[in-house]
C-alpha cells in the first residue's frame, strides 16, 4: 500500500511533541510490511523552540524504511505553517491513502485539497483538542481571529474525510459535534518500544545530578501546568529538603520560559529545582529511566505520551483529572490525578507519593503492563492499518459501480 502522512513537523523537530512521533511510529511500522510510507511535512528544525526553519535540511530523506519529504515554511504564525510546495509534491505522488494528523494545520488542509483533486480517500486524526484546547478562549486577538478563519477549513477537512480516528472517548465526544459517529473510530494512541534502548548513562554526569529527582518533561508552557508546579514545589520545599530530593524540568520554550525563570527566583527554590533545557531524545531517554516518576500538572491533554513513555521504565506518573487524561491514564492503578489548579493536593501528592516506594513500585508495574498489552505503536498500527484496507475496499466498490 502507498500510504501519504501528513504532519506539521516530523524529525529532527523532536521538540514539537506527540503529533509528530505518532506519525513517525506509524510510519516505522507500516513500512516493516513493504509498505510505502512517505511523511509530507515542514523543514521545521530541531531547536529550543516551535519555529526554527531550515532550508538546509533535505528535501527528500530515508529515514528506516520510509521517506520524509519536507518543503519550506515561508510564514508561521503559533503552530501554524505555510508551506506552500507541499501542495504541487504530494500532486505528484502516487498514493492509495492520505492520512493526515493535526487537523488545524495548514498540512491537513493540504491533505484535504489532494485527496478531493486526486479522488484518494482521507483519513483525519487531530491530537490537538479541536474545541477544548485552552488557547483557543486565552490567545490574543489576533490568534482567535485565525482559529476563527480556520471554521470553514476544518469543516471541510472534516466532510473531506473517509474515516476520523480519535485516541479515546473524549476526543470522540468532541467530533460528535461535526459528524455521525460511524465515521469516528477509537485507535489508542501507542509508543513505539524499539526506541527506548540506553547506550551509556551519562545524564547524571552531565548535568552534576547527585540527587533523587521527580521529572516533569513536556513544553514551557502554561498550558502544561508549570506555574501551578512552581507553586507546588513552593509549598512543600521544607519538605523537600527533609527528604533530600528536587525536580527536574525538562523542555522546550512555547512561551514560558523567561516566566518560569522569574518565578523560581522569586520563590527563592533555587535549590530544589534543576532546569534543563533543549534537551536530546536521549537525554530525555535517559531521565525517564532515571527518575523516581514524572509529574504531569496539565490544564489540557487529550492524550498524552509523556506517562505512556514513563511506563516503559516502570515510572508512574502524577497528573490531573481533566480533559483526556483519565481516559489514558488510571487512577491509583498506573498513576495518581489530583484537581486541577490545586497546588496544593499536587504538592502533597509529590511529597507522598515519593515516600511510598511499594507504591511507586505498584504504579509503574502496572504502567508497564498497560504499553506492553495496549498502548504501543505495534498495536496501534495494526489497528489503523485494518481501518485502511476497510477504507479502501468501501472507496474502490464505490468507484467501480
Amino acid at each position: 500500500m502507498k500510504i501519504a502522512l501528513c504532519c506539521p513537523a516530523s524529525l529532527p523537530a523532536t521538540q514539537f511533541g506527540g503529533i509528530l512521533f505518532l506519525c513517525v511510529d506509524l510510519a516505522k511500522e507500516f513500512s516493516k510490511n513493504n509498505n510505502q510510507v512517505t511523511i509530507f511535512t515542514t523543514d521545521l528544525d530541531f531547536a529550543n523552540n516551535p519555529k526554527t526553519f531550515n532550508k538546509n535540511l533535505p528535501r527528500e530523506e530515508k529515514i528506516h524504511n520510509f521517506l520524509i519529504k519536507r518543503t519550506h515554511v515561508w510564514f508561521s504564525f503559533a503552530l501554524y505553517y505555510l508551506n506552500f510546495g507541499m501542495y504541487n509534491q504530494m500532486l505528484k505522488e502516487e498514493m492509495d491513502i492520505i492520512h493526515t494528523v493535526g487537523i488545524r494545520s495548514f498540512q491537513s488542509f493540504i491533505a484535504a485539497l489532494i485527496s478531493k483533486k486526486k479522488k484518494i480517500p482521507l483519513v483525519i486524526a487531530d491530537q490537538g483538542g479541536l474545541t477544548t484546547h485552552p488557547n483557543l478562549k486565552t490567545s490574543g486577538i489576533l490568534t482567535k481571529f485565525l482559529y476563527t478563519l480556520q471554521k470553514p477549513i476544518i469543516k471541510f477537512i472534516i466532510k473531506q474525510s473517509s474515516k476520523i480516528i480519535v485516541a479515546n472517548e473524549y476526543e470522540k465526544s468532541i467530533f460528535l459535534e461535526f459528524s455521525d459517529e460511524s465515521k469516528i473510530s477509537i485507535v489508542k494512541n501507542g509508543i513505539n518500544l524499539e526506541q527506548f534502548n540506553i547506550e551509556g548513562k551519562n545524564l547524571r554526569k552531565k548535568f552534576k545530578i547527585d540527587y533523587p529527582f521527580i521529572l516533569f518533561l513536556g513544553r514551557f508552557n502554561k498550558v502544561k501546568g508549570i506555574d501551578l508546579l512552581l507553586l507546588a514545589i513552593n509549598h512543600i520545599k521544607e519538605k523537600m529538603m527533609d527528604k533530600g530530593f528536587k525536580i527536574i524540568i525538562m523542555g522546550v520554550d512555547f512561551g514560558y520560559q523567561e516566566k518560569m525563570m522569574e518565578t523560581i527566583k522569586q520563590f527563592k527554590i533555587e535549590n530544589f529545582i534543576q532546569v534543563i533545557k533543549n534537551p536530546t531524545r536521549e537525554e530525555v531517554i535517559e531521565a525517564y529511566d532515571e527518575c523516581e516518576f514524572l509529574v504531569l500538572p496539565s490544564r489540557w491533554e487529550l492524550s498524552p505520551l509523556t506517562p505512556l513513555e514513563g511506563f516503559v521504565f516502570k515510572k508512574p506518573v502524577i497528573s490531573t483529572n481533566v480533559h483526556g487524561i483519565p481516559y489514558t491514564i488510571d487512577d491509583d492503578k498506573n498513576c495518581v490525578l489530583v484537581e486541577s489548579e490545586n497546588y496544593e493536593q499536587l504538592g502533597n501528592a509529590i511529597v507522598e507519593l515519593f515516600g511510598d516506594k511499594n507504591k511507586i513500585q505498584r504504579l509503574g508495574e502496572n504502567g508497564f503492563k498497560k504499553i506492553q498489552t495496549e498502548c504501543n505503536s505495534e498495536v496501534m498500527s495494526k489497528e489503523v492499518f485494518k481501518l485502511y484496507e476497510k477504507i479502501l475496499n468501501e472507496f474502490n466498490s464505490t468507484q467501480n459501480k
